[in-house]
């Protein structure tokens, strides 16, 4: 008998423990009163409409709610009954899932690399919310920045930490003048620092001190955001699979990110 309500008790909880979820489907024939069919099975259901949003090429995504699996797996069936679209999604939603239901757009991903997301200046919106979202995440995470000079980067991982409310501090910068920190004051030493690291100058154009502050910092649980990081890895003992997340920003989407046009040895009069 005790082993039956275990099995009751596991299988209620895999019902609750979910109560988010991502809607996503193709329409083949937006004819009148589709949305409203939909609405009303979800209503039937009682399952809440948290978002609604068109996402490129016919395709329409919703953010759902409710703590019963049960309901998710009746609404599936049902859709798939519907002519006139295909049910591409319904899942949990990931942080790309919401991203797309807010902003009405996909984020670019690498076929190749799941951690690696490409933007163009004029998704910077969509990038400041994705890098908003990033960094609220806890403990050591490791973030990579490519783009050409002059692109948005600092800018947006500046904003980005606005949005997760949290602090930055520039470890080596160029964005107001070139820096290059030897050590961090002991109120820097917070989880809530967003710490930005310039990869060419922390590598090409540093010293010994600095190296050791990098280390450290790399040793320190919380998020670090470093430019150019494919200089950072092929001037230091760090790998590309240390990264969490690879963000690459263009100016265009068929702009090519040339980073051996702007690593070069220390010129005082060099600027980005």
């Amino acid at each position: 008998m005790c082993g039956g309500i275990l099995i009751l008790i596991v299988k209620w909880a895999r019902r609750m423990k979910q109560n988010t979820w991502y809607l996503e489907y193709r329409i083949h024939n937006n004819r009148p009163g589709l949305l409203g069919d939909i609405a009303s099975m979800l209503g039937m259901l009682q399952i809440n409409i948290l978002t609604i949003n068109g996402v490129q090429d016919q395709t329409r995504g919703l953010l759902l709610q409710t703590d019963d699996t049960e309901k998710i797996e009746i609404l599936e069936k049902m859709l798939g009954k519907i002519e006139h679209i295909t049910l591409n999604k319904l899942r949990a939603p990931t942080l790309l899932d919401r991203l797309a239901v807010r902003h009405g757009r996909y984020i670019e991903g690498d076929s190749d690399d799941r951690n690696t997301f490409r933007f163009t200046r004029d998704q910077l919106g969509i990038l400041v919310d994705f890098l908003g979202h990033v960094f609220m995440q806890k403990g050591h995470l490791l973030v990579g920045l490519r783009g050409m000079p002059r692109v948005g980067k600092t800018e947006s991982i500046i904003a980005g930490s606005v949005c997760s409310q949290k602090k930055w501090t520039f470890v080596s910068s160029t964005f107001l003048r070139q820096t290059v920190r030897s050590q961090l004051n002991d109120d820097e030493w917070n989880d809530q620092n967003v710490f930005i690291i310039d990869g060419i100058m922390s590598t090409i154009r540093s010293n010994e001190r600095h190296h050791h502050l990098i280390n450290k910092l790399m040793e320190f649980p919380a998020v670090k955001v470093i430019e150019h990081p494919d200089i950072f890895v092929r001037e230091s003992e760090y790998q590309l699979s240390d990264f969490h997340y690879i963000v690459e920003l263009r100016n265009s989407p068929d702009e090519e990110i040339v980073i051996d046009t702007f690593a070069q040895p220390f010129d005082e009069h060099m600027s980005f």
